[in-house]
C-alpha cells in the first residue's frame, strides 16, 4: 500500500472567492434560500411587530395609517437593492461592516459597526423582554390577555427566552437553518390563517373604512397626525440586513441573499398589512380604538373572534416566532462581532475570532452578544418604563447604520466603481442609490423627533441615546484607534470589481462569483 496521502479535494467556488477576498472558509455553508430569507422575514416578525404597533397607529392617525406599512416597505425596498449589490460582490459574515469596510474604510465601517452592534444587540434584549407578557397570557387562567408580565416575572422570562435560543444557536447552521423554517412556517400561517378568518368571518367594517380617519387628528391637522403615525411602518420595517450577516453559511450567496432580502420585504411588508387590515375589519368598535378607550384592541379582538382556545393557539405560533427571532438577532450579533474581531478590530479579538471546530460557530462571540441584554433585564425590571425608551434607540441606529452603507456605496459609485456581482443594477445604480439614501434620511428624521408632553430628556430620548453611544464609539475610536491594527482589506471596491471581471473574461474555470 502506498503511504502517499490521498488528495484534498478541491476547493469549492465559494470557498475559492472568500479565498480572493482575503479569508478561509470557516463555517458550513448549510442555509438554503428559503432558511436566509426565514431568518430576515422573522427578524422583522410581522405577527409581531403588528400586534404591537396596531394600538398605537389607529389612534395617532386612524385606519389610514395601515399606508405607512405599505410606503416604508417601497423605501426600505430601494435599501435592498443597494445591499444586494454590495453583497453580491462581497459575501462575507459581518454584514454591513465588511461592506462599509470594503466600500470605504476600517475607521468608517468600525464606526458604523459600534452603532450597529448596539442595535442588534438590544434588539435581542426587547424582543425578548416583549415575549413575557405572551408567555404569561398563554399559562394564564384569565379570559383576557390584558394583564401582562410583572416587572420581575418580564426578566426572568426574557432570560429563560435568550437561554434556550443561545442553546440552539451554539449547535450550529443547521439548527438555526431548521428552526428558521419552522419560525417562518408558524409566523405565515399566524398571519394568514387569523387574517382570513377575521376577514371572512369576522368582518365588522367595510373595506372603505381603511381610507377613513375617523375624527383622527382634527385638532392640529391630520397631516401631522399622519406623519406622527409612521412609527407603524419604521418600526415594523427591517431586520433583512440579518439575511447578509450569515453570507458565509449561505451556498452561492451572490445569488441567494439579494434575493432573500427582496423576499422578506416584500412578503413581510404584505404579510404586515394584510395582519393589520384584518384587525381593522374585524374591530367590533373602531371609533374607540382611534379615541384611545381601548388600549389593547388586538386582544379584545382576539378573543372575540377566536375564543379563548384560539387565542391560546395563537399564542404558541407567536412563542415560536419570538424565539426564532431571537436565535437570528443572536446570529446577526455574533457574526458581526465575529467579522469585526477576525479582522482585528473588537476588543479582544483573539478570543471573539475562534471557531468551534465541532460546531462550526463562533461560541465565545454568541455568547457575549448576551451579556449586555441580561444587564439590561435587571435595569428594566427597575425602571420599567425604560422598555419603549431603549427600543427607541435601537431603531434610530439601525436606519443610521442602514443609510451609512447607502451612503458609501453611493461615493465609491461616484468615484467609478461598477458593482461587479451576480446582481446589479446596471445603470439604474446611482438614481436608486439616491432615492434609497434620501428616504432613508427622511425615515431618520422622523424616528428623532420628540415625543409626548413630558420633560426635554423624555421626548428627545431616541435621539439622546443615539448621540452618547456614538459619541462613545467615536472617542473609543479616535483615543484607541482600533482601525490602526486591523489586518482585513479595505476601500478595494473599484478593484475587486475589477478583477472580478477580469476573471470572468477568463473563462467559467477562473471566475469567482458565478456558478
Amino acid at each position: 500500500m502506498s503511504d502517499t496521502p490521498s488528495p484534498s479535494p478541491a476547493p469549492s467556488i465559494e470557498e475559492q472567492q472568500l479565498n480572493a477576498l482575503g479569508y478561509e472558509q470557516q463555517f458550513e455553508r448549510k442555509m438554503s434560500l428559503w432558511s436566509n430569507f426565514a431568518l430576515g422575514f422573522l427578524y422583522l416578525s410581522p405577527l409581531v411587530g403588528v400586534f404591537s404597533l396596531f394600538a398605537l397607529g389607529v389612534s395617532t392617525a386612524g385606519p389610514p395609517s395601515i399606508f405607512w406599512i405599505l410606503i416604508v416597505g417601497a423605501g426600505q425596498f430601494l435599501v435592498t437593492l443597494v445591499f444586494g449589490e454590495v453583497v453580491a460582490q462581497y459575501p462575507l459574515a459581518g454584514g454591513i461592516y465588511q461592506w462599509a469596510r470594503r466600500l470605504w474604510s476600517g475607521r468608517y465601517a468600525w464606526s458604523l459597526s459600534w452603532i450597529y452592534v448596539f442595535a442588534v444587540i438590544i434588539g435581542i434584549t426587547t424582543t425578548a423582554l416583549f415575549s413575557a407578557d405572551f408567555v404569561v397570557a398563554l399559562f394564564s387562567d384569565t379570559q383576557s390577555l390584558d394583564t401582562g408580565a410583572s416587572p420581575a416575572a418580564r426578566g426572568v422570562i426574557a432570560t429563560i427566552v435568550i437561554a434556550i435560543s443561545l442553546v440552539l444557536n451554539s449547535t450550529g447552521t443547521k439548527t438555526l437553518a431548521r428552526i428558521a423554517k419552522i419560525g417562518l412556517a408558524a409566523e405565515l400561517s399566524g398571519v394568514i390563517l387569523v387574517g382570513l378568518y377575521l376577514l371572512i368571518f369576522n368582518r365588522h367594517q367595510p373595506f372603505s373604512v381603511l381610507f377613513d380617519t375617523l375624527g383622527a387628528g382634527s385638532g392640529e391637522g391630520y397631516a401631522g397626525a399622519f406623519l406622527g403615525s409612521a412609527l407603524v411602518g419604521l418600526l415594523l420595517c427591517y431586520g433583512f440586513e440579518a439575511c447578509g450577516e450569515v453570507a458565509e453559511e449561505v451556498p452561492n450567496p451572490g445569488r441567494r441573499i439579494p434575493r432573500a432580502m427582496q423576499l422578506t420585504v416584500v412578503v413581510g411588508c404584505c404579510a404586515s398589512f394584510f395582519s393589520f387590515a384584518g384587525y381593522l375589519l374585524a374591530a367590533p368598535d373602531l371609533v374607540a380604538i382611534v379615541n384611545g378607550d381601548i388600549t389593547n384592541p388586538i386582544p379584545a379582538i382576539l378573543l372575540s373572534s377566536l375564543g379563548i382556545v384560539g387565542t391560546k393557539l395563537f399564542l404558541v405560533v407567536a412563542l415560536i416566532s419570538f424565539v426564532a427571532c431571537v436565535m437570528g438577532q443572536q446570529a446577526a450579533a455574533s457574526r458581526l462581532v465575529y467579522s469585526f474581531a477576525r479582522d482585528n478590530m473588537f476588543p479582544g479579538s483573539h478570543r471573539f475570532a475562534k471557531m468551534s471546530p465541532k460546531r462550526h460557530v463562533p461560541i465565545n462571540a454568541l455568547i457575549a452578544v448576551n451579556v449586555l441584554p441580561v444587564a439590561l433585564f435587571v435595569f428594566v425590571a427597575f425602571v420599567p418604563d425604560a422598555l419603549f425608551r431603549i427600543a427607541a434607540f435601537q431603531v434610530i441606529a439601525v436606519y443610521t447604520a442602514f443609510q451609512m452603507v447607502v451612503f458609501a456605496s453611493l461615493r465609491m459609485r461616484l468615484k467609478g466603481w461598477k458593482p461587479a456581482g451576480p446582481f446589479s443594477l446596471g445603470k439604474a445604480g446611482i438614481p436608486v442609490t439616491l432615492a434609497a439614501l434620501g428616504y432613508g434620511v427622511f425615515s431618520i428624521v422622523l424616528l428623532s423627533m420628540p415625543t409626548g408632553d413630558g420633560p426635554f430628556y423624555d421626548r428627545w430620548i431616541a435621539l439622546i441615546g443615539f448621540v452618547v453611544v456614538a459619541g462613545v464609539g467615536l472617542i473609543y475610536l479616535f483615543t484607541r484607534k482600533p482601525d490602526a491594527n486591523g489586518t482585513g482589506p479595505e476601500g478595494d471596491a473599484i478593484e475587486v470589481a475589477e478583477r472580478i471581471r477580469a476573471s470572468a473574461a477568463a473563462g467559467p474555470t477562473q471566475n469567482l462569483v458565478e456558478r
